[in-house]
Order: structure tokens, then sequence, then C-alpha cells
């Protein structure tokens, strides 16, 4: 087998070994399904050896059992983060806690701190507007630390191993500057490009640039908020692979005009490192980064990039790094759907649709290929934990995600020139002011249609949903191989035949 295949599989049966764990299955059922997944292996390679290649599914036998290290990581990945916490819950106490996350602010900051010594772990502490408190700081707190309610949220928050919440507890800041200097130094010129946003266009429009460009959503009014949610829009600020992909591609062509192919690399690496760091490292803006890297590194070494591979590592590094996001983190989940969607579904949706492989205005048909297959993938889980799913949120898309790159690029040079020259920065930021309106109109009119809303989900009905998708690639993924075989061979006749 191919080390690409056997990297594939390695990482595909470890986030499997991953899933069951976190699903909290009995280590001995584990062990059971390994077997029996390894005795079919085995029985199709012996029986069916005429017509398959047996020594792939001997490989495929042996490489399930990372299907039993991936459970056994978890369990010590999640067993060694619970030992490490000492919290007194429910009782008013003096505490010390460094802020490790850049604050989240809006009518109220949100702060992600570290517990000193005595005491240890992560506690999300909820406080007034101001005084405002940033990165690196340590406060004193006096207060009361709660254990988060319901056990869906403790989840959602172990996750970032935050053990505790304190609501509104005293305050007493006791140094500044204690983090690391170079987060600090991304965090602060992450605020200072807001800062020229704000100095060139509207507030509204300023808050929604930073969305887009750098996530930031502490601006956003609870209206815009619930008119991007309604419209299917909320992407936009997510930061998911389309916003990186646009970042990567602008960036290393930026470099590659000053710099060598292998120093316009290095730096292309450095620059995505940072710009995570700078927006919060979520998962979608994480996981599009190593993709990011694995396409860049392909063509550095002159290899063919794999998406198959290329998506499974990524998953494979973050659930490596933290095991909890599989299960617990939706932002994560809903960015690997919807890329699994954009790539295998939306060219079943094409030939469907009869869209053709052009682009179109504005990348018309694309954007709408590729918000339905995004949707489509996503609509099962999207339902299930919010209750709420918009049917017609390809339209907002379509109208508005071919001006995206465009957006993106004006914003970052507004955001940089304004270092230099504030009159230059305003007279940039007329035709970027002229698109937000644009946006900003489509969005808050979509946004008024509020879509199905359910409270009641059936994963046996999502089960069968995603295995009529499956079918579906499945079937054209057949056509298009038996087109390109008849296509191959009828080239090879002409060939044989001296045409």
């Amino acid at each position: 087998m191919p080390i690409y295949d056997i990297a594939f599989y390695v990482a595909l049966f470890f986030i499997l070994g991953v899933v069951a764990a976190s699903l909290k299955l009995n280590f001995l059922i584990v062990l059971t399904a390994v077997f029996l997944i390894a005795v079919i292996f085995l029985f199709v390679s012996y029986f069916f050896s005429y017509k398959i290649n047996p020594r792939k599914f001997y490989w495929l036998a042996g490489l399930s059992l990372f299907i039993i290290l991936g459970a056994f990581y978890y369990f010590c990945w999640d067993n060694y983060q619970t030992k490490k916490v000492n919290i007194v819950f429910d009782k008013e106490i003096n505490f010390q806690g460094l802020v490790i996350k850049n604050p989240e602010r809006g009518n109220e900051q949100k702060l992600i701190v570290k517990l000193q010594p005595p005491y240890s772990g992560n506690l999300l502490i909820k406080l007034q507007p101001y005084p405002s408190f940033n990165y690196g700081d340590m406060i004193n707190f006096k207060g009361i630390i709660k254990k988060p309610m319901p056990q869906s949220y403790a989840d959602y928050l172990k996750k970032d191993q935050i053990w505790g919440i304190s609501n509104f507890p005293k305050t007493e800041l006791i140094a500044q500057n204690q983090g690391s200097f170079i987060k600090r130094g991304l965090f602060k010129l992450k605020e200072k490009i807001i800062v020229n946003f704000q100095k060139t266009l509207p507030a509204e429009k300023a808050a929604f640039l930073a969305g887009i460009t750098l996530g930031e959503r502490s601006e956003f009014s609870k209206e815009f908020k619930e008119a991007m949610s309604n419209s299917g829009t909320t992407h936009l600020i997510a930061l998911s692979g389309y916003n990186i992909t646009i970042l990567v591609k602008a960036v290393m062509g930026l470099f590659l005009y000053f710099l060598s192919r292998r120093r316009a690399f290095f730096m292309t690496i450095l620059a995505i490192l940072g710009f995570v760091l700078m927006t919060g490292a979520e998962a979608s803006v994480v996981r599009a980064a190593i993709m990011g890297t694995i396409l860049i590194l392909a063509e550095q070494v002159g290899r063919v990039y794999s998406f198959r591979n290329a998506i499974t590592i990524a998953a494979f590094l973050m659930v490596l790094f933290n095991p909890r996001i599989l299960r617990f983190d939706i932002g994560f989940q809903l960015s690997f759907l919807a890329l699994l969607g954009i790539v295998y579904l939306a060219p079943v949706i094409r030939k469907f649709f009869h869209l053709g492989e052009e682009p179109g205005f504005l990348y018309w048909r694309e954007n709408l290929s590729a918000t339905l297959a995004a949707q489509l993938m996503t609509a099962p889980l999207l339902i299930s934990s919010f209750g709420k799913f918009s049917f017609f949120s390809f339209i907002p898309n379509v109208l508005i995600l071919g001006l995206t790159p465009l957006i993106m690029a004006l914003g970052f040079i507004v955001g940089f020139v304004g270092f230099v020259s504030f009159y230059l920065s305003l007279v940039l930021a007329l035709l970027l002011n002229l698109l937000l309106t644009y946006e900003i109109f489509i969005i808050k009119f979509f946004g008024q249609f509020s879509g199905w809303q359910t409270q009641h989900f059936s994963w046996a009905i999502g089960f069968i949903y995603y295995f009529l998708i499956a079918a579906a690639v499945f079937c054209y993924q057949r056509s298009l191989n038996k087109k390109q075989n008849k296509e191959q061979g009828a080239a090879e006749a002409l060939v044989n035949s001296g045409v």
C-alpha cells in the first residue's frame, strides 16, 4: 500500500477511535468492534481475492488497530486534563488569574483566565464592559465559581479546558503584559487595524469589515447577528476556508514578487500562523490554515495535492491536539461538513442543474453550487443544534460571495495604509464603503425571513439523509470514472491505430 494511503487510513482509524471514546462507549465494546472490523477485512481479502487486491485489505485489517489507539488516547488525554484541575466551587474565594485569550467585548467582557496557585484550571469570567482588561493581564478576583450548566454547555466549555464560570466578581489589576510577547503584539496589531476601519468607515460597516477580515464580532448589533443567521451568511465572519484560501493565495503571490519560491513559502507559513493566532485560532481557521499549508507544501515539493489526505490529516492534527473538539465543537463539525460538501457534493449539483464548468459572472455558478452543497451537508447538524434552517440562504450567498475577495483585499489595504496615511486610507475606503453598503443591504433584506424552525430532529432520518447524499456522490464518481476510462480507451485506440 502506498505511504499516502497508509497515512490516510492511520489518521481515519485514529479519528474513529476518538469518536467512539467521546461517545463514552465501553473500551471492551471498542475492542470487540475493532476485532470484528479486522475479521471482515480478512474475510473480504480471502474470499474476493479474484476481484480485489487482497494485500490492501490485509493492510486495512492491521491498520484498524489504530481505532484502539485513538480511543485509548482520548481516555488518557481526558483523564490527564481532569486531574490538573483544582477549583473550589460554590464558595466565595479570592483567586488570581492570567488572561490567556483576547477578551470578547460588547455589552459585557468575557475573559478566559488561567488560575494561579494554589488553584489550577481555566475559567470563563464575565464582567462589566469597564474597566477593560487585555490579554496578559494578571487579575485578582473575589467571587463565586460555578460549574457550567447544563451538561451540554459544560462539555462545550471543556473542549477549551474551561471548567468553571464566575459572573461579575470583584476585580483588581495586579500586573500587565504577562503573556506571550508575540501573541500580545498580534492582538494589538489586530486592534489597531480595527481602529483604522473605524476611522474611515461608518460604525456598522467597520464592524462588518472587521468580521470579514479578522473574525471580530464584538461590535455587531443583536439585530445584525440575527439577520446574518437568518440569511445564512454567518460563515462570512467565521473565517472559514473560503477566507483563508483568499488570504493564502494573496500572501503567497505577494511574497513571490520579492522573494524566491522557497523563501516565499516559509514567509507565507509564518504569515498564516500569525493570522491564526491573531484571530483566536478557531476551529475553522485552524482547519483551513492546515489545509492551506499542505496545499502550498505540495506545490513546493512538486507533489500532487490530495484533498482526501489533506482534510483527514488536518482533522487528525486538530484532534491530536484536542480530541474533545471532535464531538463538542460544533464549529469544527460544521467546518468539515461544509468543506466535504463543497468538494464532493458541489460537482453533483452542477451536473444535476446543468450549471456547466464555467464559474460565470462574479463566479455565480461556482458560488451557487458551493453554497447549496455546504447547506445540504450541514442541514441536519444545524437543525439538531439550533432548531432552525434557512432553505433560501443560497440566494444572498450567490449575490455577495463574488465580491467578498475584493472586499477582503481592499479591507486589508485600508487597514495597513491607515498606519501610513489617514487621508489615503480614507480615499481607498470610498469604494469599500459602496461594496459594504451593498452586502449589508442584501444581508438585512434576506435576514427578514427567519426560515424553517423546529424543535424535533431524528438522527435516524439524518442517517438516511447522509446515506442518500453518499449514494449520489458515489454514483456521480462512478459515472465520471467510466467516462474517463472510455475517453482514455478511445485515445489509446487512436494511438494504436496510428491515426
